[in-house]
């Protein structure tokens, strides 16, 4: 631990503003030699990204994390400003804690502060006082925490273990669901103990309570016949990490040069998010919800309500796994993944256990699941850990849905918009509010908390749009309907422009349009490698949308369309007529360029309540694919004559056909008959007809399957977990379950020879096809197109151009050779 030594402390002083106050406060770690003379730039700059104000009148400025080289020894210092600086935001400071770090010495102190903040009139006395003891003792004389004494488990539970936690983030939402899960596996009782708490091993949102950080000790405990068992593999399980993979913190994406417009209103000044520049009405985050039930609000028959209440979380987990699906087949698993947690809280046995309880006790279901949910959202936003504490977001989002199901409501309500494009304000959004996000009426986001790597940011960026973070709760009383620029590459949102700032607005809108176009002229090359061998690179959609968007960003067609989209959210099935205006619109968008209509590809992660199929064992292993579509020709045959009736309007050889889980030559065979059926009655042109890799059969027979198919793209998501016989949504087991293994790899190989031999050619439309470190080594073992999403296309571009095949090929050989995917990543 370091202490604040009475040498730097700085009594009565008086800044101009902000940035005054700052140098000054850098200044006094410079005159003891602890930093660099321009170490007050990088607190400056740090800032910029992230305003360091605290509460109860206080601020800690430090340096940015890249210039701890300019701290030569750890040391906090404190500047006391008595008449109180402007910090922005109606924000007055009294004591700015400024801090040099070169590691994490100086957290005792941040944990006083904590203290501090929560009394009010002791912060308000030490930003007063002319007693530099008092300060002292406030912040600087506190002993090291004492360690936390070990959790009482119960006598009874007589299988024990200890392992620590090895994750970057503690045990957040993604171990303690991998942990959860896991122990669900077994009969025994399982408790895990932390800091004398004791949680509930099979409740991802009791654990989530103890608020361990990195390199906590677990105490794992449990009872029962299996309980040797379950200690074991929880241990184990906790040693290996969880599923949470040791990563540095993700960057955000480094902030294009620009110029900063003047601006001379008055600017509000946040942490640039998203890149882009958007003029709209204000409009603050509302959602269309049934208003919250009153706690006290009584029930007629406490088993019918809890009836009701089962049947909302069952209807729930059916949404959130739906979400899941999509978000992940657009965005990636890792994206996804918040909602298989989400999945977790909906069966979280404790919360479902303590809502039971209530309902019992006379509470309707609806005020009973608000009342538990609610009060372990506190419990969890009270950790001292922010990662922990932000889990209570997740605890609220649950909580309403389940309530929003119990109301009534069929739809998940989503964001009450007006009818005219706005730039949306709200403290934060919810995972729940980001996928069901309308980007034709939302130009722009606005956000009171959060920074550059938020949940919100991500997004933005992921949909193009621009993005401010961390503006502060004064934004939340802009009026509905008042004009705004929001600069989401300078940080800045600002309200009811004048003539001459709208302007300025405008002019630097249409700069940065000009810029970004510019940059997508690359785009539209075709991509070469640099010793001259081309490499087709296309996309992935869901939706019409999406097609404009892949032209747009340069794609030389669509990959894979997953025609899901039209099945999904909803009470019945799309008639044929819906699936042909929907095929229509796209091949009109793509103006000639190929779209490959991948067929129905349901069951397994993807479930459709309204086909009521029967439920399986294990779904990844039944009934699915062009399997369900062989068994249900009433799904089949209109999606057939739907995609034979858009390729006849289409230009010739534009629409081609994928047939998904393909199995067996058999299946492939029965599928391109119906087809040809259908086409043959419509009088519609011949299509090229293709198979998804997915199945390790297919892999080992393409030199068969070559003679009859026209093309194979592999799936390498399925494949993967197909080859490793690992689920690749699992908590536990997602990150091992990585397409670069060496196995994964051989069987794509194998694929491309085959293919190549018999004059077809072969695509990658898994996740793997967007990855940095697999772009060479596909491009190495001959496979002919990579399909990413859209936004994805030119940085795709921009690396093929950067690759010669006399390299690649050389890498994928020595990929083959690895024995495990760590080793192929450390080629890449």
């Amino acid at each position: 631990m370091v202490a604040i030594t009475e040498s730097l402390v700085r009594l009565g002083l008086t800044a101009r503003d902000k940035e005054d106050a700052i140098r000054q406060t850098a200044a006094i770690l410079a005159g003891e030699g602890s930093v660099d003379a321009g170490y007050g730039d990088s607190m400056l700059a740090r800032e910029r990204q992230v305003p360091t104000y605290l509460g109860s009148g206080i601020a800690i400025p430090h340096g940015l994390r890249g210039d701890a080289g300019m701290v030569r020894r750890t040391a906090v210092a404190v500047a006391q400003f008595p008449g109180g600086v402007s910090w922005g935001d109606d924000q007055t400071v009294h004591l700015a804690i400024g801090i040099a770090a070169q590691s994490d010495e100086h957290v005792q102190v941040l944990a006083a502060l904590t203290g501090v903040l929560q009394e009010p009139a002791l912060a308000e006395a030490l930003g007063r006082t002319r007693d530099k003891g008092e300060i002292l003792r406030a912040l600087g004389g506190a002993a090291p925490a004492a360690p936390a004494r070990p959790a009482a488990l119960p006598d009874d539970y007589d299988h024990r273990a200890s392992a620590g936690i090895t994750g970057h983030a503690g045990l957040h939402a993604r171990p303690a669901t991998a942990f959860a899960t896991l122990a669900k596996g077994f009969a025994a009782e399982i408790l895990v103990g932390h800091g004398g708490k004791l949680a509930n091993g099979k409740s991802m949102a009791a654990l989530l309570t103890l608020g361990a950080e990195r390199g906590a000790v677990l105490e794992i405990a449990a009872r029962g016949a299996d309980g040797a068992a379950a200690v074991r593999a929880l241990a184990e399980a906790v040693a290996g990490g969880l599923g949470d993979t040791d990563e540095p913190e993700e960057p955000a994406p480094a902030a294009r040069a620009v110029a900063a417009v003047p601006y001379r209103g008055a600017a509000r000044r946040g942490v640039a998010a998203s890149p882009g520049l958007a003029i709209a009405r204000t409009h603050r985050l509302r959602h269309a919800a049934p208003p919250a039930p009153a706690e006290e609000a009584p029930a007629g028959d406490p088993a019918g309500e809890a009836q009701r209440l089962g049947a909302a979380l069952a209807r729930a987990h059916e949404e959130l796994r739906a979400l899941q699906a999509e978000v992940s087949a657009r965005s990636g698993s890792k994206q996804a993944a918040i909602f298989l947690a989400h999945q977790e809280l909906v069966d979280d046995p404790e919360l479902v256990g303590a809502a039971r309880a209530r309902v019992a006790a006379g509470l309707s279901a609806p005020a009973a699941w608000r009342a538990v949910t609610e009060a372990r959202a506190k419990e969890m936003e009270s950790l001292s850990d922010k990662l922990l504490a932000e889990r209570g977001r997740d605890v609220r989002d649950v909580g309403t849905r389940v309530v929003r199901i119990l109301s009534g409501a069929a739809e998940a309500p989503g964001l009450a918009l007006p009818d005219h494009p706005v730039i949306l304000l709200a403290e934060d959004l919810a995972p729940s509010d980001t996928a069901g996000l309308d980007v034709k009426r939302v130009l722009g986001l606005a956000t009171a908390l959060g920074g550059p790597n938020s949940h919100t940011a991500i997004l933005a960026r992921a949909l193009g749009l621009p993005a401010v973070a961390g503006l502060g709760e004064g934004i939340l009383s802009i009026p509905d309907g008042t004009e705004a620029v929001l600069d989401g590459d300078g940080g800045v949102l600002l309200p009811e422009p004048d003539a001459h700032d709208r302007a300025l607005a405008e002019a630097a809108r249409t700069e940065r349009q000009a810029a970004d176009a510019e940059a997508r002229e690359a785009a539209y090359r075709p991509a070469f490698t640099r010793d001259g061998r081309r490499l087709e690179t296309v996309a992935n959609i869901g939706t019409p949308a999406e097609a404009a968007a892949a032209v747009a960003a340069g794609a030389e067609g669509v990959g894979l369309l997953r025609t899901e989209f039209l099945f999904l959210d909803r009470e019945a099935a799309p008639d044929e007529e819906e699936q042909f205006q929907a095929l229509h619109a796209m091949t009109e968008a793509l103006r000639g360029l190929p779209l490959i209509v991948r067929t129905l590809d349901i069951g397994g992660d993807k479930e459709v309540p309204y086909l009521r199929l029967p439920r399986e064992d294990n779904p990844f292993l039944g009934i699915r694919g062009l399997r369900l579509c062989l068994a249900r020709p009433d799904l089949f045959r209109p999606q057939l004559r739907a995609i034979a009736r858009a390729a006849r309007a289409a230009p010739a050889g534009a629409v081609k056909v994928m047939f998904p889980m393909v199995a067996s030559l058999e299946e492939y065979r029965e599928g391109r008959a119906a087809l040809e059926a259908v086409r043959t009655e419509l009088g519609a042109p011949p299509m090229e007809v293709g198979i998804m890799v997915e199945v390790p059969s297919v892999a080992t027979m393409a030199d068969v399957l070559a003679r009859e198919v026209d093309f194979f793209s592999i799936g390498t998501n399925d494949l993967t977990q197909y080859v490793l016989a690992m689920d690749r949504m699992h908590p536990a087991l997602a990150t091992k379950a990585d397409g670069l293994h060496p196995a994964v790899l051989r069987l794509i190989g194998q694929v491309v020879r085959a293919a190549h031999a018999e004059g077809k050619w072969v695509g990658v439309c898994g996740n793997l096809a967007a990855e940095r470190e697999a772009c060479a080594i596909l491009v190495g073992l001959g496979v002919d197109e990579l399909s990413v999403s859209p936004p994805s296309v030119p940085e795709l571009k921009a690396r093929v151009r950067g690759l010669r095949m006399s390299d690649a090929r050389r890498l994928a050989e020595r990929a083959l050779a690895c024995g495990t995917a760590a080793e192929v990543r450390a080629l890449a």
